[in-house]
């Protein structure tokens, strides 16, 4: 099969011949249809991370779409969402024609949704959508502010707020395109991501009507200093990245005089069940037109050149290669 295999951790990996998976009593064969490129990619293949240096050659890509064409995990000509521990264990990943992988890792998808669009939501949508219900415990009517919102993570995060009846959404941004993508997303309000933390924190207050009650927040540093000082009484902060750095700013005085929280959130702490359900919420209201991840469909033969892209750090929209 033609994929897309890395020799050498932290350059481009290389679009060429690879060995056909094969299925296993524990494993499933996946026909690939499409396949993001998402910054833990590059991390797992930088060889400089906390997952240790990969096992070379191997293909990357810790996510996708396909087709079941054998194995234990679900009936041949079965449509899934599956995801795959390559770069962080040995084996390959979804940068392929044909993928192994696990049968807990495979959700059918059945939503009227496009591969690409499925796949450029994926684990981003699941951390958005997780982040929102079952770590920050949104309520109806309660006051959201999305912190990188232009990012997947955010976009999804935006949508899934408004899904989930947010009465208001806020949508911090860097950039005007990024902020253009929230308001696309359906945010009500967006606020750029500059200047002094207090002022921040005060123009995060006035986006949100006076009333924050729960911040998604994959960015951290300076703008999450600024979004919990804006947390109104019982507000919850959930971090789920350190894009804009490792650390933040709390005031002990300011969590406890409001019963405010500050969350962690990673979907490795999710059990295959909770990643299902979310992945099939997600789905349905993708094919709804109610949740999507501004995105670029590439061939899998231009990996070199969009693997290039996201080292960048801002590839401008989510990138899905396919075979």
């Amino acid at each position: 099969m033609r994929a897309a295999v890395l020799h050498t951790p932290g350059e481009a990996p290389e679009f060429r011949e690879h060995p056909d998976p094969q299925p296993g009593p524990a494993s499933t064969v996946v026909r690939v249809t499409a396949a993001p490129l998402v910054p833990l990619d590059l991390l797992c293949a930088s060889g400089t991370s906390y997952f240790g240096r990969p096992a070379v050659p191997y293909v990357p890509g810790v996510q996708g779409t396909g087709v079941v064409e054998s194995g234990p995990g679900a009936a041949p000509g079965t449509r899934v969402w599956f995801s795959t521990a390559a770069g962080m264990a040995p084996g390959d990943g979804s940068l392929a024609q044909r993928c192994a992988v696990a049968a807990d890792d495979l959700v059918p998808v059945h939503a009227d949704v496009p591969d690409a669009a499925m796949a450029a939501l994926g684990l981003s949508a699941v951390a958005a959508w997780m982040s929102l219900t079952g770590r920050g415990g949104l309520r109806p009517g309660e006051h959201v502010l999305v912190l990188g919102a232009g990012g997947a993570v955010g976009q999804a995060a935006v949508a899934a707020a408004r899904i989930l009846g947010a009465g208001r959404v806020v949508a911090g941004a860097r950039s005007a395109t990024a902020r253009e993508r929230a308001l696309a997303a359906g945010a009500d309000a967006v606020v750029a991501l500059d200047g002094e933390t207090g002022t921040l924190a005060t123009r995060f207050a006035d986006a949100a009507g006076g009333r924050l009650d729960l911040v998604v927040d994959p960015v951290f540093g300076p703008a999450a200093t600024a979004a919990a000082q804006a947390l109104s009484p019982g507000g919850r902060l959930v971090n789920l990245g350190g894009a804009a750095g490792d650390s933040a700013e709390f005031s002990s005085a300011g969590l406890r005089s409001r019963s405010a929280s500050v969350l962690g959130y990673t979907n490795n702490a999710l059990t295959p069940a909770q990643r299902a359900d979310a992945v099939t919420a997600i789905a349905r209201e993708a094919a709804a037109g109610r949740m999507a991840v501004a995105h670029e469909e590439l061939p899998l033969a231009d990996v070199a050149a969009a693997w290039r892209r996201q080292a960048t750090g801002d590839p401008g929209v989510r990138l899905v290669l396919t075979p």
